[in-house]
């Protein structure tokens, strides 16, 4: 096996901010001339012929060939004749008229040269030519949407690994390495003389580049499907408003609007603002969180309807890795990641564990509330002494408390834990802090010797590669040392399968703080193995590391609940029964979203979420009054913003006794909609 040392390690030199923010307009003050908020318009481009009406903008080579072949051939160009009409508008009363009939043309008037001057087109023209394009950008997003669902999103898929001259390292550097103990300050494992860094032998979305011989392709494209087909539901809204913009003054726009939101979006947009565009400008502010709750909505019900990520409980990987859980003396494991978005997906994609054998509570900065924590706890072993689930009472299984951080290796001094201030050092410093707290109420607070065992792990957000502090088995945990799984990955990729997964459980127990529980290594142990796999999606399908190195949320998620969000950069969490307990969270959340979308002119979308137990009586009233009092209170703490239309609001409710959908009973959009918003 290749000799490992641990080391200090180094950031990366940081990266230049990636985003840029819009101009934004206050809402209601808009002239009729102006764009809609964070929109883009083409009032600027001259009218077609003197027409009044705004020209489409045409996207896609079938939509422009359209325009073409429908324009009569003076109107693709008439650039002369708009400066003869300037020059002498009279000349312009003399026009030729196109024939119905093959097309010949009647002369009525002769130019400067003594040439006679072809037809112009007239505004019905205009309108049926208008009219073809739209159409023909309709049954363009239509196709395009068929050709993806039958293509599945189609993705670089490496068939087999590859090991190349590069990677394989010497038989004779081939063995165990000691630990450095004696390093001060942050280590992390340095790869042995004989094997390739992790970024130098890598060209990203390239089949000829290895995988390490764990990673699980198939697994890598279908995660990917879904990522890509989520996320393209909220991220195709601005282009689809940005069309509807430049088309609001229509005579038939209703009727356009519908058939494109249909073909891209794949719902129906709400007529009661649609139907007032000809009075005055579209209200993209209230239009733009519709579609974003719309789409949440979708999310859901697909995630409940057909378990895209394989992780409900009656599923063989959730049987699996229940039963393996039992096996290293776990009978429950309990993940705080930080409610930061770019984390949300630690659970089915980093770790790669189902979602319904995790117990998931993010909060701001992975700084998890204490006494409820505790609460949660007694009623785990309450459940194992009455039911006993998932084991009996009697049976020597811990407890396992995990806080997952993050930090960021291209850009460590921004790009880190808000919370934190972009400390990586305070953010895993503050999360061992509250795990020991919690583990010395349950202490203090219950006899016969109950405990839990910890365990800090960090994470990467632009590789999603882990960096894990391995305990001892007296619960000692080492802030300034840690096994990092990119080094990992580079000092097994040359091995077989076996002699890979045998190492890292020899680097696991070398990387610990004391001797080593066995079922605390072997735990680790897999949870290294599957970020392995995930090293590798980030290299297929990002190109080593995330482009949106920043926050990117489309939404935030506030209440208890939301299951079913398990992707990257998709929603803040801030998870809360009240606001004032949870006031921390949302304002990062808020602060956020002040970058993302306010400085754009665009509204901070919310979906307030309570979930409860169907079973008990008056459950699903008490869901409901709890999101309309967390509505009231995030209405009453961010009135600024609420009154100018930049931050709205969806309740839901969900019945987590079973497999269902998310339902929504509310919403600050307060017309009735075939949606329910």
């Amino acid at each position: 096996m290749p000799r490992l040392s641990l080391n200090r390690g180094g950031p990366l030199a940081p990266t230049a901010p990636r985003r840029s923010a819009l101009g934004q307009s206050a809402q209601g003050q808009t002239p009729a001339s102006a764009t809609s908020p964070g929109l883009d318009t083409a009032e600027n481009q001259a009218p077609i012929n003197g027409s009044s009406q705004q020209p489409l903008r045409l996207r896609g080579t079938r939509a422009r060939a359209a325009m073409q072949q429908a324009l009569p051939k003076p109107l693709l160009s008439t650039g002369g004749a708009r400066r003869q009409g300037r020059r002498n508008p009279a000349r312009l009363q003399q026009q030729s008229v196109s024939g119905a009939a093959g097309g010949a043309q009647v002369q009525s008037g002769r130019g400067r040269s003594g040439k006679a001057r072809p037809a112009a087109a007239t505004p019905e023209q205009i309108k049926a030519v208008q009219a073809k394009a739209v159409q023909a950008r309709i049954n363009q997003a239509r196709s395009e949407k068929a050709r993806a669902e039958q293509a599945n999103i189609a993705q670089p898929v490496i068939t087999q690994p590859v090991n190349s001259g590069r990677w394989r390292a010497s038989t004779a550097s081939l063995g165990k390495a000691p630990v450095n103990t004696t390093a001060s300050g942050p280590a992390q494992l340095k790869p042995s003389r004989g094997s390739a860094s992790l970024s130098a032998t890598h060209s990203p979305n390239s089949s000829a580049s290895p995988c390490h011989p764990l990673t699980d392709l198939a697994v890598n494209a279908r995660l990917q499907d879904y990522d890509n087909s989520v996320k393209l539901a909220f991220d195709r809204i601005v282009p689809v408003l940005k069309e509807l913009s430049a088309l609001q003054h229509e005579a038939n726009f209703v009727q356009i609007a519908q058939q494109l939101a249909l073909a891209e979006l794949g719902y129906e947009l709400p007529l009661p603002i649609l139907e007032t565009a000809w009075v005055s400008q579209l209200d993209m502010r209230t239009l733009f969180a519709w579609c974003v709750f719309q789409s949440y909505e979708q999310t859901s019900a697909n995630f409940f309807d057909h378990d895209p990520l394989a992780g409900m409980p009656d599923t063989q990987a959730a049987i699996s890795f229940n039963q393996f859980l039992l096996d290293c003396g776990f009978h429950l494991l309990d993940v705080t990641p930080c409610a930061d978005g770019r984390l949300a997906h630690a659970i089915a994609y980093a770790l790669r564990l189902p979602y319904s054998s995790v117990r998931r509570r993010p909060h701001a900065g992975a700084l998890f509330d204490v006494e409820n924590t505790v609460n949660r706890w007694v009623k785990t072993e309450h459940k194992r002494y009455r039911e006993a689930l998932p084991n009996a009472a009697h049976e020597d299984t811990r407890y396992l408390k995990v806080v997952l951080y993050h930090f960021s290796s291209k850009d460590p001094h921004h790009e880190g834990c808000a919370a934190h201030g972009s400390d990586d050092n305070q953010a895993a410093s503050c999360g061992l802090h509250r795990l020991r707290d919690f583990q010395q109420a349950v202490e203090n607070s219950f006899c016969c010797g109950a405990s839990v065992d910890l365990l800090l792990i960090g994470l990467d957000t632009d590789t999603d590669a882990l960096r894990v502090h391995v305990p001892g088995m007296d619960g000692t945990t080492h802030l300034d040392r840690w096994l990092a799984v990119a080094d990992v990955y580079a000092a097994t990729c040359s091995l077989a399968a076996s002699e890979a997964r045998q190492h890292i459980e020899e680097l696991v127990r070398d990387a610990a703080a004391s001797s080593p529980d066995p079922g605390m290594v072997k735990l680790i142990a897999r949870l290294i193995e599957n970020n392995i796999s995930q090293i590798d999606y980030v290299r297929q399908f990002h190109g080593g590391s995330y482009s949106d190195a920043s926050h990117a949320e489309r939404f935030i998620g506030v209440g208890i609940g939301f299951k079913e969000i398990h992707l990257r950069n998709l929603t803040y969490f801030a998870y809360m029964d009240t606001v004032e307990e949870g006031a921390a969270d949302l304002d990062v959340g808020v602060k956020i979203f002040k970058g993302l979308n306010v400085s754009r002119g665009l509204p901070v979308p919310v979906v307030v979420r309570f979930d409860y137990h169907g079973q008990v009586p008056g459950a699903r009233e008490r869901a409901i009054r709890n999101c309309q009092r967390v509505q009231a209170a995030i209405e009453n703490r961010y009135a600024d913003l609420f009154e100018q239309g930049l931050l709205h609001a969806l309740l839901t409710i969900r019945d987590q006794d079973g497999h269902v959908a998310a339902e929504a009973v509310g919403s600050t959009i307060t017309f009735a909609s075939q949606g329910g918003h």
